[in-house]
């Protein structure tokens, strides 16, 4: 990991750019008390037993969603900064299978910190143009690269 000019360490984090079978980006909508919603795509931190952001990336979906999915090339990485200091690499990945109640982990049981909702949004038909998609930058990067993404992830199986 590198550390920012103040010294301190970035995170490295695992992100997917989930597809569905109907080529909606699905993503988590975060809910949280006296803060507007926002929205984010499923991933979380690589752990020092991840061997892989790829590896990272299959636990956090199963955590965050229940859910497993193909996952395919980094497209995208996002450096830190203050506001958002981990280093977060994004994935193309296509959703094999998704049972919310298989949903474990720190997002799911800290009920103080506000609700996860799962959520599909059309990119095609202008989606992510009507959310705050966070970090910043994704929702051009999405927007821009959508017809690659999905015909990457239409590839996946």
């Amino acid at each position: 990991m590198t550390g920012d000019p103040q010294g301190n360490q970035a995170r490295t984090s695992a992100r997917a750019l989930l597809v569905d079978d109907a080529d909606r980006l699905v993503l988590i909508k975060r809910v949280k008390p006296h803060t507007a919603a926002y929205w984010t795509t499923p991933g979380g931190r690589v752990e020092p037993s991840d061997r892989s952001t790829v590896t990272a990336l299959h636990r956090e979906l199963r955590e965050e969603l229940g859910a497993n999915a193909v996952v395919g090339a980094e497209v995208y990485v996002q450096e830190p900064t203050g506001a958002h200091p981990s280093r977060q690499h994004f994935h193309v990945a296509r959703l094999s299978s998704l049972d919310a109640s298989l949903r474990s982990g720190p997002d799911v049981d800290a009920a103080a910190r506000g609700e996860s909702v799962v959520e599909r949004v059309d990119v095609a038909a202008g989606g992510v143009d009507a959310i705050d998609l966070r970090p910043p930058g994704l929702a051009a990067f999405v927007r821009a690269e959508w017809p690659g993404i999905l015909g990457q992830a239409r590839r996946l199986v």
